[in-house]
Parts: C-alpha cells; sequence; structure tokens
C-alpha cells in the first residue's frame, strides 16, 4: 500500500484528537464533572467500536494475546486521566504544551527502545513542532501564565503515557485486524479509566442520558478513530515519525476553538498553527524521499 495513507492514517488519527478540546470545553460548560466526562467517552466509544467489530474481519485470538492487547489500552485510557487532571489545575494553553512533550518522547523512545537513532532532518522537525506548538497555544497572545506544579506532573505523564501508547500501536499485536485490534485496546483503556472515576459515584441512568451527546462524540473522536487509523499507520511509520504526524491534534483544536467556541485566536496562533504543519511535512514528507516509510517488515 501506498506509504501516504500510512501517514494519512495517523496524522488523521492526531487530527481526532483534536476534536476532544472542543467537546470536553462543551461538556464542563454543561455542568458535566471530569469523572462523568472521562468515564462517558471511554465507556460509550468502547461500546461503538465492539459494533463495528461485529462486523470486521476478525482473528482468533489466544488468551496471552488478549491479555496483551488489554494491559496494551491502558496507556490510552491513563493519558485521558492525566491530561484532564491537568486541565483542572493549568490553562488549557499550558495543559497542551505539557502533553505536547510526547513529540520528542516518541522519537527518544524510538532510539532507546528500537534502536532508530533520529536524523538531524527529524530532530529539526521536532523542534520546529515544538516551538509552533508554544505559540499556537497562545502563551504569548495571552501573557504569562503561573504554572501549578501539580498541574504540570500531570501534563508530562500525559506525555509520557501517550508516547507510550503511539509506541504500542506500532509494535503490539500488528498482525491483528485493525477494528479487532482497536477494540480490545479500547476494552484496556476503558478498564483502567473506569476504575479510576468510580463510576458508581456518577452513573445512573438520567446522567448517561443527559451526557450521551458528549460521550458518543467524545468516544468517537477519542476511542474509535485514533485507534483503528493508528493500528493501520503506526506500524509502518513508528513511533518516532508517528508522534511527529500526531502533533495535528494542537492545530485543529485551535481551529475549532474559534468556529465552536467563539474564542478568538491571535495571529502569534495561526503562525504556530502553519510552523506545526511545516514541522510535520519536514519530518515526514521531506524525510520519506531519502528512507522507506515502512520500517517494520
Amino acid at each position: 500500500m501506498k506509504a501516504w495513507f500510512y501517514v494519512m492514517c495517523v496524522f488523521l488519527g492526531g487530527c481526532s484528537f483534536g476534536v476532544l478540546s472542543t467537546i470536553v470545553k462543551l461538556a464542563y460548560a454543561a455542568g458535566f464533572n471530569m469523572f462523568e466526562v472521562t468515564g462517558s467517552q471511554f465507556l460509550m466509544g468502547t461500546i461503538i467500536i465492539w459494533i463495528l467489530a461485529l462486523f470486521a474481519n476478525k482473528k482468533r485470538l489466544n488468551s496471552k494475546q488478549i491479555i496483551t492487547l488489554i494491559l496494551g489500552g491502558f496507556p490510552m485510557g491513563l493519558t485521558g486521566i492525566f491530561y484532564y487532571y491537568s486541565l483542572e489545575s493549568l490553562d488549557a494553553s499550558l495543559a497542551i504544551i505539557f502533553l505536547f512533550q510526547f513529540v520528542w518522547i516518541g522519537a527518544l523512545s524510538e532510539w532507546v527502545i528500537l534502536k532508530r537513532k533520529p536524523s538531524s532532518i527529524k530532530t529539526a522537525s521536532i523542534f520546529i513542532v515544538l516551538i509552533g506548538s508554544i505559540l499556537a497555544a497562545g502563551i504569548f497572545a495571552t501573557g504569562e501564565k503561573p504554572i501549578d506544579t501539580s498541574g504540570a506532573v500531570w501534563g508530562i505523564l500525559a506525555a509520557l503515557s501517550f508516547s507510550f501508547f503511539l509506541l504500542i500501536s506500532s509494535l503490539v499485536e500488528k498482525e491483528v485486524p485493525a477494528i479487532q485490534r482497536s477494540a480490545i485496546l479500547s476494552t484496556g483503556a476503558m478498564v483502567i479509566v473506569l476504575i479510576i472515576v468510580n463510576p458508581i459515584s456518577w452513573m445512573n441512568v438520567s446522567t448517561l442520558m443527559n451526557i450521551a451527546p458528549y460521550g458518543i462524540l467524545l468516544g468517537l473522536f477519542g476511542v474509535v478513530i485514533p485507534p483503528i487509523l493508528f493500528a493501520i499507520g503506526m506500524p509502518h511509520i513508528g513511533p518516532g515519525k508517528g508522534s511527529i504526524l500526531t502533533a495535528s491534534e494542537l492545530p485543529v483544536a485551535v481551529l475549532l476553538s474559534m468556529m465552536v467556541l467563539s474564542e478568538q485566536v491571535e495571529w502569534l496562533q495561526w503562525l504556530g498553527v502553519f510552523i506545526i504543519l511545516f514541522g510535520i511535512i519536514l519530518g515526514n514528507v521531506l524525510f520519506s524521499k531519502n528512507n522507506s516509510i515502512s520500517e517494520v517488515p
């Protein structure tokens, strides 16, 4: 299959994550708390993806494979928990800066674990994406932000867990069909989230009915679409280049905050968006001219 197809899968998976912050803000504005939002996202997303799995190609798996994939879903769920905790004590612009450290953490993990040293072009693209993320997040547009230590720690933990999830997406049980693999990963994510958010304290018919529109959208864009796209593309892209591609999350978040939430976006933020896109192009399109994008045999 064409290399650009795998690139677009991972890129669009990142774009899908960019939709989440706007939906979360709308859910918070409607009066729902972090436990309800996160719990409904993974509960409804997992239900949706298993419905899709009923009609998709499947492979018979042994218990070891199933357990491996369920455990592999834990970082996916933890990323949401850590990031939403970070948002409780940090402005969104600061929280996403800490989350975006996954860009270089992904390249580092690929170097340490897979022994793939990043090229000079890839290293340059990482720095460009990080600079763009600082501008796009609005740090300089809105003035100096206070940094809460606990929020910063939660943000870094979100970056670490997301990097680990990208690594798992590129390595674990690659031969399992994408939708089946994603359904089991999502089940693992749901399990760890529901353990943490204590569904007994909020899960009732009334709350589920009211939060369902938000939970379904969050589930689609945060639990269903990205894992499927990553399952298709990440084994051929690798966690290093994949982490650069998923930086598409922030430009989408900035665009939707303007269109849906009517938030003002300064010119420096738009500059950051274009810098991020340039970094993605530099790290993938130009790099791929001299290197095979299918890094996995």
